[in-house]
């Protein structure tokens, strides 16, 4: 088949994620290798999102590739009940790689079904009902998740779970309140925290679920002391901790696991994509020390066929040896460094840029029509002109891949990123972000 053959097909009988499905316009690939794709008439595109900041290690990576036909020779499934070399190496592995309170690992299929699965448990422990969860946050769309997740995307789930609460994340760059420092942003949002788990009856709370780093609600980066302060909240009630990694981990920040640089051990973390960036489905659930003891003597009442999927295991294993083997997050932070620079650039230059955010290789650019008053470039969960639209547009013209959400760009490339490419491709940001200044 042809481009447009393919193309053609694929609308007429595919719904597309996320999208009102007339007009729609997927462009048909037909090879890729490492940051970058190609389409049946051989232009050139550079995946800058890493499609959904999942593909860290790149297109085309020939030690995964080769972990999987390896496994499929032998066998490509067995129920999770049987024992297997891939499933038992992997889950060693993320358990290593873990904080030390840590203890085993439950298999799921992608990310939505980790966090679910990750609040059955926190339940199942502490025998609570109710789970903290904040408003800029999506932590999947399957019914569970999508009442877990705080953003638009879960309004065509409710009326909701009982049992879920909202709480506001701690976006200082759009709080009215003006603090002396990051610190006093977090003693605020904090206290906030723990008046609200009180007036919710402390002893029903089973768990505060947050995105470690908020992902595609704005990389929102934890200020000094915050994610200490929940620590500390959830400690003196009892109530689990649970890091959603799912985005932010497996190298992404720079550290394995987004929560490293904070200096806290949750008490679950869920986790998907870049265990095997996509190459198969896999996620998972890693649970403390205690809770897995809990579980020697009480069912574990979670199951999935395809948990610790053979073929996604495989893949797991050669993923998380090609970070090891390829030092990969020293090149998540050499480089990261110089996407920051430039961002930082970026925001000094244009008149539609007003906050930059990043983290090892996880970024975005927040656009408004106002630097003095941050008047968002469109308003919150509506974009009826369709201008976010137009300049992801306008960068996908010059072979720039990425996605936005609000009034805000990604930028969240693969891990093995060069120097030379990320600013070739920053370059054409620059361009973009040019015009974007003209429509304010």
């Amino acid at each position: 088949m042809n481009g447009r053959e393919i193309k053609e097909m694929q609308t007429a009988y595919n719904l597309q994620s996320w999208s009102k499905q007339r007009g729609i316009n997927p462009i048909p690939i037909e090879k890729a290798d490492g940051i970058y794709m190609w389409d049946y008439d051989g232009r050139r595109y550079s995946d800058m999102s890493s499609q959904l900041v999942n593909l860290n290690v790149g297109h085309n990576c020939r030690p995964i590739i080769e972990a999987i036909k390896e496994q499929a020779e032998k066998f490509c499934y067995l129920s999770p009940s049987f024992a297997c070399e891939s499933r038992a190496r992997l889950a060693k592995m993320v358990i290593e790689l873990m904080p030390d309170n840590m203890g085993k690992v439950f298999f799921t299929n992608g990310g939505a079904d980790a966090n679910e699965n990750a609040v059955k448990m926190a339940r199942m422990f502490t025998g609570r009902n109710k789970v903290f969860s904040r408003y800029r946050s999506y932590h999947g769309s399957t019914f569970g998740a999508g009442n877990l997740t705080g953003e638009p995307r879960r309004y065509p789930l409710e009326p909701g779970i009982p049992g879920f609460v909202k709480f506001f994340d701690p976006y200082i760059y759009r709080e009215p309140i003006k603090f002396e420092s990051e610190k006093a942003a977090s003693d605020y949002y904090v206290a906030k925290l723990r008046e609200q788990i009180i007036y919710e009856n402390p002893d029903s709370v089973a768990a505060v679920v947050m995105e470690t780093v908020t992902g595609s609600n704005g990389v929102i980066i934890p200020p000094e002391g915050y994610l200490q302060g929940v620590r500390k909240i959830c400690d003196e009630f009892g109530i689990m901790m649970i890091c959603d990694e799912v985005m932010a981990g497996w190298g992404r920040t720079g550290k394995m696991f987004a929560f490293e640089n904070f200096g806290v051990k949750p008490d679950i973390v869920s986790f998907a994509k870049g265990v095997t960036c996509g190459y198969v489905q896999l996620g998972g659930v890693a649970v403390s020390r205690d809770i897995a003891a809990y579980f020697d003597d009480h069912m574990l009442s979670c199951g999935l066929t395809y948990s610790a999927h053979p073929l996604a295991c495989a893949a797991g294993v050669a993923c998380l040896n090609f970070y090891k083997d390829n030092n990969i997050l020293d090149n998540v932070n050499k480089v990261g460094k110089v996407l920051g620079d430039i961002l930082e650039e970026l925001k000094a230059k244009h008149q539609c840029v007003g906050d930059v955010r990043y983290i090892g290789l996880f970024s975005s650019i927040e656009l408004v029509k106002d630097k003095e008053t941050r008047e968002p470039l469109v308003p919150y969960g509506k974009d009826p002109k369709g201008v976010m639209g137009k300049l992801i547009g306008a960068l996908k013209a010059k072979g720039f891949i990425t996605y936005s959400h609000e009034n805000m760009i990604f930028v969240s490339p693969p891990l093995i990123i060069t120097e030379e490419q990320i600013r070739e491709e920053m370059a054409k940001v620059d361009e973009v972000l040019t015009d974007a200044d003209k429509m304010i």
